[in-house]
């Protein structure tokens, strides 16, 4: 099937033959057709599916056919709410692109920088926002942004949104948006919780699944080496030394590890930027671009960082610590192998990770193939000791008069460093004076 067997109409199918569209993938086969039609949709598909173009392009189509009147501003008509400023950028990307030959106007806003130009951009009049929920809240409880005429509200990366503490956000947002509109909900896992606020926002919603979430692409090649946790970054800088990882991205399970793998990395003449929530937008925008642009060969990241990270040409993505929730290996290693292409996915496990690697195997319902030959092999078997904080002393100045002292009686340290006892005080009842006890 071709994108004009799903009619899209021409000004959209001409940018999608510059982004070199041609066949649309499973999720874009399923969802524009149901999105064109008008139902409130639920939409589960892992990451690297072309899920934004799933309802991007649908969107563009909606907007462009609708009779509006004319009036001085445009008003916002679809928003659409993501988790992260990373993946905020990345759909307005996307909706730029995709929409260059209409005559649409979009705008994003997110947290982390100055909100001015953000504004600016606003008063000029948008037909499309995409947003994060702080920004947003902030912005329309300044009266910067109106909901009152939105017509399509897309809640993208749901799952993330929850596991973020957003819900509470989301709902303050939706409490703003006409009742009356198409709703559509993206996310890469159905929990229950999903499932439940699905039910609050959805009006007999068409589903569409589809991979089970539990599902690995098949063209990545999954690797585990056991090693033991101080061995990782030598492991790691001598797998790099592999030329046929021209690009890698690595997770780290904190920002504090992510920055310590990059100053290893650099120390061992390997270009490696982090990027994680600590980072200024500035900062993590530019390592971004830097790897897209092949300038570095490694990206060190966190899970809530990595979820705006779209790169066609991934060739590695290493678990440099696995995930504590089996579900997030999938969508990690899901940043590789995209668009038929190969790809790998490399994994660390130590002593304490076992668990967790259980887990994974038991979810995706495939042993990773170890690699046995490597410098670095596991040697400790045993699990690591729980660090414990030793009990500061107490920085009180003791003396033994005081010890000593009975409960009756009280004391005070004069200058000299005399204990002597401390004397106090009653009133006289009688005649209102004060006496010596």
């Amino acid at each position: 099937m071709q994108f004009n067997e799903l009619n899209v109409i021409p000004e959209i199918l001409k940018a999608l033959e510059k982004e070199k569209y041609s066949v649309p993938t499973p999720i874009q086969e399923e969802a524009i057709p149901i999105i064109l039609s008008g139902k409130d949709m639920l939409g589960c598909a892992q990451t690297g599916t072309g899920k934004t173009a799933a309802f991007a392009i649908p969107t563009l189509q909606l907007l462009c056919n609708e009779k509006i009147t004319h009036s001085k501003t445009r008003n916002i008509r679809a928003l659409i709410l993501t988790p992260t400023r990373e993946l905020a950028i990345q759909i307005y990307e996307s909706f730029t692109s995709y929409g260059k030959y209409t005559k649409l106007k979009s705008c994003v806003i997110f947290g982390g920088g100055s909100q001015k130009p953000q504004e600016e951009k606003l008063k000029q009049g948008v037909d499309v926002l995409v947003a994060t929920p702080g920004r947003l809240i902030d912005l329309m409880n300044q009266k910067q942004v109106d909901l009152q005429n939105i017509k399509i509200f897309i809640l993208d990366e749901a799952d993330r949104m929850l596991d973020m503490g957003f819900i509470n956000d989301v709902k303050k947002i939706t409490a703003r948006i006409p009742v009356k509109k198409q709703t559509l909900l993206f996310s890469a896992t159905m929990p229950a919780d999903i499932e439940k606020l699905s039910k609050s926002l959805l009006k007999n919603p068409a589903n569409v699944k589809i991979t089970p979430v539990s599902s690995t692409v098949d063209t990545i090649e999954q690797y585990l080496y056991y090693v033991d946790k101080n061995n990782k970054r030598n492991l790691l800088t001598h797998i790099l030394k592999d030329k046929s990882i021209t690009s890698a991205l690595v997770f780290s399970r904190t920002k504090h590890g992510a920055d310590k793998i990059v100053r290893y990395l650099s120390k061992n003449d390997v270009t490696a930027q982090a990027i994680h929530g600590d980072k200024s937008q500035g900062a993590r925008q530019r390592a971004l671009n830097d790897f897209k642009n092949k300038k570095i060969a490694v990206l060190v990241a966190t899970d809530i960082a990595a979820r705006g990270i779209d790169i066609d040409e991934l060739s590695h993505v290493i678990n440099y610590d696995l995930p504590e929730v089996a579900e997030t290996y999938v969508h990690r290693i899901g940043r590789t192998g995209r668009a038929g292409l190969a790809g790998v996915a490399i994994s660390f496990c130590d002593f304490d990770e076992k668990e967790y690697l259980t887990n994974i195997e038991n979810l995706i319902n495939k042993r990773l193939v170890e690699i046995k030959d490597h410098p670095y092999p596991l040697m400790n078997n045993f699990p690591a000791e729980k660090k414990t904080q030793p009990r500061r002393p107490s920085s009180r100045k003791t003396d033994p008069k005081r010890e000593d002292a009975t409960s009756k009686k009280k004391y005070r340290m004069t200058v000299d460093g005399v204990l002597k006892e401390k004397r106090t005080f009653k009133k006289s009842s009688k005649y209102g004076k004060k006496r010596n006890k």
